[in-house]
């Protein structure tokens, strides 16, 4: 029972019929065989980064700072305006509200704080775009005025720009690099099998494996990802690779993923967390906690939740492929990402449209998100197949993704995720050369 659940064939065939055990192997090869044909096919694509940069209208490429801090004024402004308008929320409804009082009340005062806390959110998701875009270069053509303003941002919802800006270049020098990528590596077929020592086993299957199909159980780690994921992934690597040393994190300038040369922009990250932490604590110390969480705590929180979830949907997905060395290039690498929209108005207006485009900003992190739009509508026509996007809703999506992809196969050079019963939904056909040799190659004799 263990080995065959732990296996998760994707077809399993009965018979009645009694046969010889050269027979079944034959009858399942053939099986296997009909049920890999039945998957969708994918060709690894062979453009150039030339082909890819030559697509997108030149004017894409220019990067304006007085564009940019429109859009830094218009984040801001926002958020006071939000924030203004919150403080008449808990004396005008509640219990005893002076416009509205009693259940309907309390039923308007939460429904209120709800909204303040759905648009700060997102607009602070916006205000944390726009810090990435500093850390891509993208703001402006100063490095300096790019790094400050970056800082600045990222600081304002507790990123550490320097450490983050840094573990991201590699990201994206390595996307969808089994062995390179810095964050939503794929698990292998092994590590989700290897035993640990450590895990609960009932007739040789551990806890994990006899409730990874029950909805709640998934349900339960899905919101484990979505609200400890980003911190976890700041303090431990997680979701990262595994060959990093246990502790490794964003923080101390002695982690692996920092070289001697980045001491102090760590020290200076750190510092700008610092300053923002205890403006925090003075706010919290003055108006008090529960007036922090409201302002702050919580839309800080559903800025953590929407960046795990953006980020997670942008690189991982059942029809997107991963690749090992030998097969991974940067164009395939920049391509291994989906475009997505996130709930109508939210991602264009207020998350400065990165779902949307994100794969112009793999291709080319420097252009400015107000040029992606343009970018991604000439790549779109460019790539033709090799385009990915849905409108698929986002919280469907994630929870159909994270149902999906458990793990990819430990030795293919091109792999797509599984899922728990070891099924995928894309092949790897690679396109037939012709014989240089004169006479046709039957493949089937």
């Amino acid at each position: 029972m263990a080995s065959t659940l732990r296996q998760r064939l994707p077809i399993e065939v009965k018979s009645s019929i009694p046969q010889d055990d050269d027979s079944q192997s034959s009858s399942s090869s053939n099986i296997y065989d009909d049920y890999e044909q039945s998957l969708k096919p994918f060709t690894p694509p062979t453009f150039t980064i030339k082909d890819l940069l030559g697509a997108i209208p030149a004017h894409c490429y220019e990067r304006s700072a007085l564009k940019s801090f429109s859009y830094v004024f218009g984040d801001f402004t926002m958020l006071a305006i939000f924030y203004y308008l919150a403080t008449f929320i808990d004396p005008s409804f509640g219990k005893n509200g002076n416009i509205l009082a009693g259940t309907q009340g309390i039923l308007a005062k939460w429904s209120l704080w709800t909204l303040y806390w759905a648009f700060a959110g997102w607009v602070g998701t916006g205000v944390w775009i726009l810090g990435h875009e500093c850390g891509h270069q993208a703001f402006s053509t100063s490095k300096t005025l790019n790094n400050t303003m970056g800082l600045i941002l990222h600081s304002f919802v507790l990123v550490p720009y320097h450490a983050w800006r840094i573990s991201h270049s590699k990201h994206h020098a390595a996307t969808g690099h089994m062995t390179r990528d810095e964050v939503f590596v794929p698990a292998v077929r092994s590590e989700k099998t290897k035993p640990t020592g450590k895990k609960v086993v009932i007739d040789g299957l551990s806890w994990d494996e006899l409730l990874e199909d029950s909805p709640i159980y998934s349900l339960f780690w899905l919101v484990v990802q979505q609200v400890f994921g980003w911190p976890a992934y700041l303090v431990y690597n997680v979701s990262g690779q595994t060959w990093y040393p246990p502790f490794t994190n964003h923080f101390l300038p002695s982690s692996k993923l920092f070289d001697d040369r980045h001491r102090n922009q760590i020290l200076l990250s750190d510092l700008g967390l610092t300053v923002m932490i205890s403006g925090i604590y003075m706010f919290a110390k003055t108006y008090g906690f529960g007036a922090m969480m409201k302002y702050y705590g919580i839309p800080y929180l559903l800025v953590n939740h929407w960046l795990v979830m953006l980020t997670f949907l942008q690189h991982t997905d059942p029809n997107m492929p991963h690749y090992r060395a030998s097969e991974w290039t940067f164009p395939r690498g920049a391509l291994c990402t989906i475009d997505r929209n996130l709930l109508g108005f939210v991602g264009p207006y207020l998350t400065h449209g990165i779902c949307e485009t994100h794969i112009a900003h793999h291709i080319h992190s420097k252009i400015p998100h107000y040029h992606a739009w343009e970018a991604t509508a000439a790549l779109k026509e460019f790539l033709g197949e090799y385009y990915s996007y849905t409108d698929e809703n986002m919280f469907v999506s994630l929870w159909k993704v994270f149902r999906t992809c458990r793990f990819v196969e430990d030795d293919d050079q091109v792999v797509f995720y599984k899922d728990a019963y070891g099924r995928a939904q894309r092949r790897v056909v690679y396109p037939q050369v012709a014989s240089d040799s004169g006479v046709d190659v039957d493949a089937s004799s």
